[in-house]
């Protein structure tokens, strides 16, 4: 069988986290520059090989002052660690299993998959749309900063939801 190559089409994806802010509400962040290529065999993502990148320093929280201190050193430190890397190991259609690179930090992670039907657009290319669901505890990945309120509360959690909704594009 041939090997089909697949680019993340950014104008019709999303990269996000989202995590509890003071644990009473939830934040939402996003990633404006990222890449992502599946390799498959002919059309069928079961045991796909997918690799993604995003840059740290394109975070977007919808705060500039938050941003910046995401984008500094006790969050993602994008000076020094540009990227954030993932690299499958497995994919059954429905568990996507890979490492993930933080601030140089590798972990294993699993992540919940749906995979769409391949689809043709009106201008002939063949598409599938992707939705991943996870979580991780960035203090894995030296994301250690912390702080608590004068209530007790801590400012962000340990815990982080991975989200990301991505249609990829058939490469000839």
């Amino acid at each position: 069988m041939n090997k089909t190559t697949w680019s993340i089409d950014q104008a019709h994806s999303d990269i996000a986290f989202k995590v509890k802010h003071m644990m009473i509400s939830t934040v939402t962040g996003h990633f404006q520059d990222f890449t992502a290529t599946a390799t498959t065999e002919g059309d069928s993502f079961q045991n796909a090989h997918i690799e993604f990148t995003a840059k740290t320093d394109s975070i977007n929280s919808k705060n500039a002052d938050r941003d910046a201190h995401l984008k500094g050193e006790e969050f993602f430190n994008a000076a020094k660690y540009p990227e954030i890397k993932f690299v499958s190991k497995s994919f059954d259609g429905s568990q996507l299993v890979g490492d993930l690179t933080i601030r140089e930090v590798t972990k294993e992670v699993s992540l919940d998959a749906e995979v769409s039907e391949v689809a043709v657009d009106p201008y002939g290319q063949s598409k599938v749309g992707i939705e991943l669901r996870g979580e991780v505890n960035r203090k894995d990945f030296n994301l250690t900063w912390s702080a608590v309120t004068e209530a007790g509360n801590v400012v962000v959690s340990d815990k982080v939801k991975l989200v990301l909704d991505a249609q990829f594009i058939k490469q000839a």
